[in-house]
């Protein structure tokens, strides 16, 4: 093939345009590394991403980077911009902050989130991001998608002004849902969980603590987020008759036992999922996928809300870090990764 002068110029600006970044990859169950990528310019339609920090998911991505997914959900667990395969080498996650660097100029400089793994540098789609508010600092925007899926949450709760409301389990999905849920006039929200420590949390976000054996039942509704099976136990425990029981967990590949024997039946429980790959169905007419994304990341004005980021690393720990984050020391809420200027 002949390349013309004019041809062969466009290409060496576009190689100049090309840069190199680094991304988190777990290459198998429990291993993970850092891999060099080359960023493409983007065309009109996208923009070039240099990311400030991103967020770890520590129930999903712990069980992706421990091979807990079943083959079952391979499809269905897919993130958006993951790279791979389950169960690996594949790049995932969907928390990332950072800045335009290149694109149209109107979004130039412009803080932005983008549901896109750990990864220094990226080019996507312009509508794949989503401009912060001048209100949201950047480093607090990492927990946008914990609070989209505690937003989903929320809405399939039902939850109502007045209500007793019980969210068992203290991480940060079931802390911002009970920090949600207080927003509600008058409602009486109590955080429960195991870990004593919890307290602190509970009161910087404005809702009631209680271990489990102390938790009060015949509550209006319940929401569990803790991921075990005595976790989900002490939520039908709770709740009132005829009450509504939310299961947000994702168990992965593991089958937990649950007491739907007893009363469960006389007292004609509601036990229903939730999960944010799906909108409830009563908003799915005038609610869009960009539109809760957007309320979610505007709900992340409060500065209370930064007591859940429990610490930091740069990008180049991540892979000595994954491993002891995804076996679940309960001290560790939203670890963020920080990326270098």
């Amino acid at each position: 093939m002949t390349i013309t002068i004019d041809n062969a110029a466009a290409m060496s600006t576009q190689a100049e345009r090309d840069i190199q970044a680094q991304a988190f990859w777990v290459i198998a169950p429990g291993r993970g590394e850092l891999r060099e990528e080359t960023i493409i310019a983007p065309t009109s339609s996208e923009v070039r991403v240099k990311a400030s920090y991103s967020g770890i998911s520590r129930g999903t991505e712990s069980l992706v980077f421990r091979g807990d997914v079943p083959e079952s959900e391979f499809q269905r667990m897919r993130a958006p911009f993951q790279s791979g395969d389950f169960p690996g080498p594949l790049k995932y996650g969907y928390a990332s902050v950072g800045r335009v660097i290149d694109g149209s100029p109107s979004m130039i400089d412009k803080r932005v989130f983008c549901l896109f793994p750990h990864q220094s540098c990226y080019t996507v789609p312009e509508r794949a991001v989503i401009a912060l508010p001048n209100a949201v600092p950047t480093g607090r925007a990492v927990l946008a998608a914990n609070m989209e899926t505690a937003l989903n949450g929320l809405w399939d709760s039902a939850a109502s002004a007045g209500d007793r409301i019980s969210v068992v389990g203290g991480g940060v999905v079931g802390a911002l849902l009970a920090w949600l849920a207080g927003q509600l006039p008058g409602t009486e929200v109590t955080l429960i969980d195991t870990n004593p420590t919890r307290q602190s949390l509970a009161d910087a976000l404005g809702v009631q603590f209680a271990r489990p054996d102390e938790a009060i039942g015949g509550q209006d509704v319940v929401v569990h987020t803790s991921a075990s099976a005595a976790g989900l136990n002490t939520a039908l425990h709770l709740a009132g008759d005829e009450a509504r029981v939310v299961e947000m967990s994702w168990y992965g590949k593991t089958w937990p036992p649950v007491a739907l024997g007893e009363a469960f039946h006389a007292r004609r429980l509601q036990l229903i999922s939730s999960q944010v790959g799906q909108l409830p169905a009563l908003r799915r007419p005038r609610w869009d996928y960009r539109r809760r994304l957007s309320k979610a990341i505007a709900l992340l004005v409060d500065p209370a809300l930064d007591v859940l980021i429990s610490g930091e690393s740069p990008l180049g720990d991540l892979p000595a870090l994954m491993p002891r984050l995804s076996e679940g020391p309960s001290d560790i809420l939203c670890h963020r990764i920080c990326y270098a200027d």
